[in-house]
């Protein structure tokens, strides 16, 4: 027979196949139960511990170093604020401080200003003008220019307990419609001079909110809000209590837990605030007034 490398010979014969090959999968089963990389692991078990070389303890410690110095470094720099942003804070921080030491200053002298006008225009009136003296007296209260004392009440306000002060409901905090409510109730109900927190109000007075902050005249203020009111006491009291401002300081108390406690002061002193200047507007385009004939 000729074979394929033209050669003649007889062809090689295959051996021949074990009559289990067909099942060779269950019979390596059935011989060696046990995965070889297991059967290793279970005769170095056996003949005892392998002890560890210098090099791979070294390494072991050297990477558990690098990991214990990589979390501490991590810790430290979530727990402490970026250095540009603690610059940042204490230049603002420094600057409040000085704007707030120069309003003080200036108000101390706005305080010394109107004491000498005072006493200038008491010098120039003298005794022979007693009745115009007298008279310029209850303005000066009422627009809140000089200091007064006397009996009234005091309210103060107080914002509702809370867990977590940062993530605090605005409901809960005293806003600036609630002062707003109460100062026009206490001069409905015949208060002639009010302060909150030693702001003496006048009819210039501008109460409103910036943000989370409570501004009297751009003077920010936070609770407690003490409401003073000159006044007599006994007739304010029940007075108060018939307007809306009774009603809403009953809800800001039953509803949003929010302190409200009403108290009548034998002596209560408001500062004034100063000469107060006024402004006056014209309309556009308004027809002039017509001369008075002689």
């Amino acid at each position: 027979m000729t074979s394929r490398h033209g050669g003649e010979g007889r062809l090689p014969v295959a051996p021949a196949k074990p009559l289990d090959a067909s099942m060779t999968l269950l019979t390596e089963v059935y011989r060696r139960p046990l995965d070889p990389g297991y059967a290793e692991a279970a005769a170095k078990k056996s003949g005892g511990p392998v002890p560890r070389s210098v090099r791979s303890v070294s390494t072991l410690v050297a990477i558990a170093v690098v990991l214990g110095l990589g979390t501490t470094a991590a810790t430290i720099a979530l727990r402490q604020p970026a250095s540009s942003a603690q610059r940042a804070r204490e230049i603002l921080e420094a600057q409040i401080q000085e704007r707030t030491s120069k309003a003080d200053e200036l108000q101390t002298q706005i305080d010394d200003l109107t004491t000498q006008v005072g006493t200038l225009q008491s010098q120039v009136l003298g005794d022979d003008d007693l009745a115009l003296r007298d008279a310029s007296n209850p303005v000066a209260v009422e627009s809140g220019v000089v200091a007064v004392e006397g009996r009234g009440l005091r309210i103060e306000l107080t914002d509702a307990p809370t867990d977590d002060p940062d993530t605090q409901d605005p409901t809960l905090r005293v806003q600036d419609v609630d002062l707003q409510v109460i100062v026009n109730g206490l001069w409905a109900s015949g208060a002639e001079a009010i302060a909150i927190n030693g702001h003496r109000l006048t009819a210039m007075t501008a109460i409103r909110s910036a943000g989370e902050a409570v501004l009297v005249d751009l003077v920010s203020l936070s609770s407690p809000y003490k409401v003073d009111a000159i006044g007599d006491p006994v007739a304010m009291q029940p007075a108060l209590a018939r307007t809306s401002a009774g009603q809403h300081m009953s809800t800001l108390r039953t509803t949003y837990g929010i302190g409200v406690q009403m108290s009548s002061r034998s002596h209560l002193e408001l500062p004034g605030t100063g000469p107060v200047t006024l402004q006056d507007a014209t309309v556009l385009g308004a027809p002039e007034s017509p001369e008075p004939t002689p």
